[in-house]
């Protein structure tokens, strides 16, 4: 098999990720690395993340078989406009991991020459609340959408050979216009983190004359508002770089903000049921609860008595299991027993949990 050189610009959580990803099933290839953090690149080299590390982002470019841009927006297309001027390997293929991609495609347009590079916008969607090379792992994209953006620079031989070069992330790989991505993340992935910072600006603003609003903020308006605790550098590129399509949703939803008002104003009891059961059933239409198109499959259902260490004795089994998240459902509090949902990082967690869990008669373990 060819062996290959990728050079992965940027080590935080998705550069190191896919960098791990990478070894997996090509432990053969040749990773470096840059970053401007000598923290960063230390931790990169000692993890194993990379064979070799650099500050000087064009060191290592002229070595590449591949180029991923794994920076914030603004830098990636600097750093595409860098390369246009360096001696790069005949055919080297280019791509990013930006969470917009049209601004990034149009640049690539402009400053490459498709006779020298290949170049195709990609998007690996999936991510965490942990940062830097530190929070690295192997299986963050496991079952995630990682979507290739096809540009005026990808041959048809482009993303087949990336497919090949990311079989060890486990990802399930999609294809699909720059401008569509861009209106599609601006409605499911930009515009809620707009509604969650709006609601937490807003919650903030009323505790100042009603102090009991930040001791009951909890249940739906905690999960509603988590995604608030994001980057705000991050979001701030995002948004200006997808900035019609984020303007087209807000537009759009303040309507239907006038239409619930008008509802209630007329006292409609009939036009506000309808309003939510369409919600409800909109949403059990989605794959909200997939990863990739498909259930991810990763979470097990323990029924645990209602008292106050079953959720520790619970977790004092799975130890040793990397456990992503648990959840207390509480939609009946009269019940004696809870229900416990523990998510697994992979398949092979769960059925070991899920093995571990059964043998104790305590606990009822369904997926």
């Amino acid at each position: 098999m060819e062996t290959k050189t990728i050079y992965i610009a940027g080590l935080g959580l998705i550069g190191g990720s896919l960098a791990l990803g990478i070894k997996r099933d090509h432990p053969d290839y040749e990773v470096l690395g840059y970053n401007r953090s000598d923290k960063s690149r230390n931790i990169a080299l000692e993890r194993g993340l990379v064979d070799e590390a650099t500050a000087n982002f064009a060191e290592f470019a002229p070595r590449a078989d591949v180029i991923i841009l794994a920076v914030p927006i603004k830098q990636t297309i600097a750093f595409i406009r860098a390369l246009a001027d360096m001696p790069l390997k005949d055919n080297v293929i280019i791509t990013d991991a930006g969470s917009t991609k049209a601004e990034i495609v149009a640049a690539a347009e402009t400053y490459l020459d498709p006779s020298q590079v290949q170049f195709v916008g990609s998007h690996p969607m999936a991510g965490s609340h942990k940062s830097g090379a530190i929070a690295a792992d192997v299986n963050l994209f496991e079952n995630a959408y990682y979507i290739f953006t096809p540009t005026s620079l990808t041959r048809e031989t482009t993303i087949p050979q990336m497919k090949e070069i990311l079989t060890g992330l486990h990802a399930r790989f999609v294809q699909i216009d720059a401008a569509e991505h861009d209106r599609v993340t601006g409605q499911v992935s930009h515009f809620p983190h707009i509604l969650a910072a709006s609601l937490m600006e807003q919650a903030g603003a009323y505790a100042k004359d009603h102090e009991l609003t930040n001791r009951f903020a909890a249940g739906g308006f905690r999960d509603m508002t988590r995604i608030a605790e994001s980057e705000p550098g991050m979001w701030t590129s995002i948004l200006l770089s997808n900035k019609q399509a984020v303007l087209d949703r807000i537009a759009d939803f303040q309507g239907h903000l006038d239409s619930v008002a008008d509802l209630i104003e007329a006292d409609d009891a009939d036009g506000i049921w309808h309003f939510f059961n369409q919600a409800r059933l909109t949403r059990k239409t989605m794959e909200i609860h997939k990863k990739g198109g498909i259930d991810s499959g990763f979470d097990l259902y323990v029924t645990i008595p209602d008292q106050e260490d079953s959720i520790l004795k619970v977790l004092e089994i799975l130890r040793g299991i990397s456990v992503m998240n648990i959840r207390i459902n509480e939609e009946n509090r009269e019940d004696i027993n809870g229900i416990l949902q523990i998510t697994l990082k992979n398949q092979k967690d769960q059925a070991r949990a899920m093995d571990l869990l059964a043998k104790d008669p305590n606990y009822n373990v369904t997926l």
